[in-house]
Formats: structure tokens, sequence, C-alpha cells
């Protein structure tokens, strides 16, 4: 199983073989040209042979058709996705403003606001972990997941409008709405190449990134003050943008995941899974902003 997500280990449409089929042209019933293995061969509930996963299923191509999405019903479709991410993004939205309006970040009720966020946040992160490692997606767990983020962006977004800056959470939302927006302009354009060696940069530069805020946060709990400064002052501001370089790399590979699902007949259910992908990275990229915005009004 393979993580494609910079926060969370995630299952995508691609197990085990990773990215091996990337840049080979979808074919029902036989293994992509100048490919090891199809990208989804090992490991998928819906695997039938080491060509398309889905060459028995009755809505994949025929052999040799070119790559579009299918028609016939039941399987994963471009309005699917949109739809369920939809719903997933729909959920977080909901329960931010919800939780903004409920719990209030005053002086008062500071910390069981902060308490309710921070569980709310572990308890999406375990959710997020358990969908990983689930064979299908469930529907239920994706949009727990989703509700239980919202409650925790709500309080660390109220908490940054009111003490740092008001107005920074809009800046952040629409800075994330121009990131995801020039990524597709610039994947649907063919400026982005998806490929193996995209993958491997990505998730060497995610791990990296990950394990220095990791240690980062270690020496700030027993430490004090701002740990090593990577999230503060001017390594704050670097590794701010770097964090929402990678959330626009991670969602370039949503966009392959999602062209490949549809490409080779992914049964409608795994639309969820993109939606769950996408909602994931869209948040990462919402708190870098957050994040960077913070500290750019704090050094004013």
């Amino acid at each position: 199983m393979r993580s494609r997500n910079p926060v969370f280990s995630r299952r995508g449409f691609s197990r085990d073989n990773g990215y091996a089929g990337f840049n080979a042209t979808p074919q029902a019933g036989g293994p992509a040209v100048g490919t090891q293995a199809n990208p989804y061969a090992q490991g998928n509930p819906y695997a039938q042979q080491a060509g398309n996963p889905y060459a028995q299923n009755p809505y994949a191509q025929q052999v040799g058709a070119p790559p579009q999405a299918p028609v016939t019903p039941g399987a994963m479709t471009m309005d699917d996705v949109v739809a369920r991410t939809a719903t997933t993004l729909g959920a977080v939205v909901v329960t931010a403003v919800l939780s903004w309006l409920l719990l209030p970040v005053d002086e008062a009720n500071l910390g069981k606001s902060y308490g309710i966020g921070v569980v709310a946040g572990l308890a999406a992160m375990v959710l997020a972990f358990i969908q990983s490692f689930k064979r299908r997606p469930a529907p239920a767990l994706i949009l727990s997941y989703a509700a239980l983020e919202g409650v925790f962006l709500g309080v660390i977004s109220s908490a940054v409008s009111t003490y740092i800056a008001d107005g920074v959470v809009a800046q952040a939302v629409l800075g994330t709405m121009a990131v995801f927006a020039g990524v597709l302009v610039a994947y649907k354009a063919g400026w982005i190449r998806v490929n193996r060696r995209f993958y491997g940069f990505v998730m060497a530069a995610a791990l990296g990134f990950v394990l220095l805020m990791a240690v980062n946060l270690l020496f700030t709990v027993f430490g004090g003050g701002d740990g090593l400064g990577f999230r503060s002052g001017g390594l704050g501001i670097v590794f701010g943008i770097i964090g929402i370089i990678l959330g626009a790399c991670f969602l370039a590979l949503d966009f392959k995941q999602v062209e490949d699902g549809i490409a080779y007949g992914a049964p409608r259910e795994e639309a969820w899974l993109a939606a769950f992908g996408l909602t994931m990275t869209l948040v990462w990229i919402y708190m870098e902003f957050l994040r960077l915005l913070a500290i750019l009004n704090q050094s004013d």
C-alpha cells in the first residue's frame, strides 16, 4: 500500500506497485505497454488479472480502445468524483462554520474550545488511517472524517482570525482555491507530467518535510518556545511555501489517480476514495496557507 498524502497514509487506486503504470495507455485485458505492471495490479479487491484490474468488469473498456470515461451505468465517472468531493468538502465547511459559531475562542472559553478542536482533529486522523487500510471505501467513515476535520479547522481558523489578523481565513481559502485551479489547469494542459520520477521526488520531499515537522514539534513540546524555528520567522515562511508546493504536487497525483480510475473503468464506489484523497490534500494546503499568513501577519 502506497501513501500519497503528506499528512496521512491512505489507500488509493494504486497499491503495492505504486505508479508503475504512469505514461501507459490504459487497455483492458493486457498489461500496459512499456510498464512492469498496471498501477492497479496488486492488492486491489477488484483486480482480475495483471493488466487492467477491471478487465472482467462489464464497465471496463474494450481491448485497444482509447482511454475515455465509461458511459455504462455502474462505472466511476467524473461526475461521480465531483459529486462525492463536493459532499465531503461540504461536510468540512458546514462543521467548520458551526464550530466557529458554537465554540468561541474568547478568554473564557479558549481552553474548552481548543480541547474540543484538538480531540476532533485527532479523531479525524484516526478515521483517516482506518480508511487508508480498508480494502473498500466506507462513505460513512469518510464523511465522519470530513465532519471532524471541519470542527478542528473551524476552531483553529477562529483562533487565528481572533488573535492574529481578521481576514486571514478568507485569504487562506482563496489561496487554496487558486492553487487547486492552477494545478488543474496545468495538469490538463500537460505542463505537469505525472510519472514515476515525479511521484518518487514528491514522496521523498514529503517524507523529509513531515519528519522535520515532527522533530520540530518534539522540540516544541519538550523544549518550549518555537522548537527549531521551522514554524516561525523566516524559516517558518520558507517551510510554509514548501508545504504549499508539496500540497500542489499531491493535487497533481490526485488528478492522475482520478484520470486513471475513470480510464480503467473503476467501480463507482471508488469515487469516494478520490473524494477522500482530494479533501485531505485541500485541507493540507489550507492549513499551510493559514500558517504562512499567520506568520506573515505576526511579523508585521
